[in-house]
């Protein structure tokens, strides 16, 4: 198991950031004023809670954003399932992540925002829920967090772990502060195989490949009556979806819509940005380049002559996704790592990704191998692929049936995961 002290350099980490502690307001204030805070909950952000601590035992989960927060509910579901008298808390540390929080989580269930990772902060939080065991999904290793857990011997365990091979050579520079870390897990679940060697070799304890749980999380569903009303603007043009795109490949995007319109004159590409506050300014940008655009947000839907539309609002990518059968991950013509491929596959489409998957390695693989997914390098070659599968709706459905049946066949990884954590989760007795 992981040494009882941290090594120095987490040491000077803890006491740097114990210094700063005072900037922290300056920093949560400036968030706020860029749309990433809620300024009504600000308090949790400091470690003071703002629901009231429910008797008995508590779990704590955490996942970072939309993409975990969604993939460990149904692991929170199991967990209140299997042991009804546990009280679980979920935190995590975005806006949109919170307000999702709000419609889907199962009933009973506590939702706060993630303290910083400052030690006074995390004290406060720790001081009102005493957690039993912490849950932390995918690659969540804030090193006051964990060093707080491990000194009230709190326990905690990895689920979803995923670490890249680019983040593991970054860790290696650290071999003794990683190691630390890692090993104050009790245990570790793997991804996928790679993940799994990757938190072996750095020092994780117990690890074992359980699976994504991604694959495991239902299709995203849709409002019916906005589903016929989008449907019915679009009538029967060719649509081309980009969803999750981040800065500079809405540009790219543009020319590649130019490059299909060529062959498709009445080409519709729907572009949802991962970051929906950015739909403004996209929509200034291409405008700019002369495409005809329409916001959602804006209450618009697109019109016979629209180019693009910004599919900029919450939660409506399962609406998005059915709306055509070839769809663009974005982050992944950039270096940013690409974004999770699995709901538009369970959704039947023919999935068009860049070079830069590899926070996903494991899945796009998977899905390039099926024939489910067509890897690009540049905007030419989007444009290209795209062209060729929107001239065969057969070459379309084929894809799109390889890109379902493979992420069906890569699922289990909740039971497995429940499982694991069975020795962890089972309640405490007197």
């Amino acid at each position: 198991m992981t040494a009882a002290e941290p090594p120095a350099t987490l040491k000077v980490y803890r006491a740097a950031i114990g210094l700063c502690a005072p900037l922290a307001g300056l920093a949560l204030r400036l968030r706020l004023s860029r749309g990433k805070e809620d300024e009504a909950r600000l308090c949790e952000r400091r470690g003071w809670a703002s629901l009231p601590r429910p008797q008995g035992e508590v779990i704590w989960v955490h996942g970072a954003s939309v993409g975990e927060m969604l993939s460990v509910l149904p692991l929170i579901e199991g967990i209140g399932a299997r042991w009804p008298q546990t009280a679980i808390l979920l935190t995590s540390g975005t806006v949109t992540s919170a307000r999702l929080a709000t419609e889907r989580l199962p009933a009973g269930v506590l939702h706060q925002f993630v303290p910083l990772d400052v030690p006074a902060f995390l004290e406060r939080f720790l001081d009102h829920w005493r957690p039993r065991l912490a849950i932390f999904a995918e690659s969540e290793l804030w090193p006051n967090t964990i060093m707080a857990l491990k000194a009230r011997g709190i326990r905690s365990a990895l689920v979803n772990g995923r670490l890249s091979a680019r983040s593991a050579a970054r860790w290696r520079r650290l071999p003794a502060t990683i190691a630390w870390l890692i090993g104050a897990f009790e245990i570790c679940l793997a991804q996928g195989p790679g993940d799994g060697e990757r938190l072996k070799s750095l020092g994780g304890h117990h690890v074992k490949v359980a699976g994504n749980l991604k694959l495991d999380v239902p299709a995203p569903g849709a409002n019916a009556e906005n589903l016929k009303a989008l449907q019915a603007s679009i009538g029967g043009r060719q649509v081309l979806i980009a969803a999750s795109t981040h800065g500079g490949e809405e540009t790219m995007l543009a020319e590649a819509h130019r490059q299909i319109s060529a062959r498709f004159p009445r080409l519709l590409t729907i572009i949802a940005p991962r970051h929906p506050e950015r739909g403004a300014g996209i929509a200034e940008d291409l405008a700019g380049l002369g495409l005809r655009v329409k916001l959602r947000s804006k209450g618009q839907l697109p019109g016979k002559t629209t180019d693009i539309y910004i599919a900029d609002t919450l939660g409506e990518l399962g609406l998005i996704y059915r709306c055509g059968m070839v769809t663009f991950m974005g982050g992944s013509l950039i270096p940013h790592g690409g974004q999770n491929p699995i709901e538009p596959a369970k959704l039947s489409a023919a999935i068009l990704h860049g070079p830069q998957v590899f926070n996903f390695a494991e899945i796009y693989q998977r899905l390039d191998a099926a024939g489910g997914a067509f890897a690009v390098a540049s905007a030419a070659q989007l444009a290209q692929t795209a062209t060729d599968l929107l001239d065969n709706p057969d070459a379309i459905a084929r894809a799109a049936a390889q890109a379902r049946l493979a992420v069906e066949e890569g699922g289990g990884a909740l039971a497995r995961t429940l499982d694991a954590l069975a020795p962890l989760l089972a309640p405490e007795r007197a």
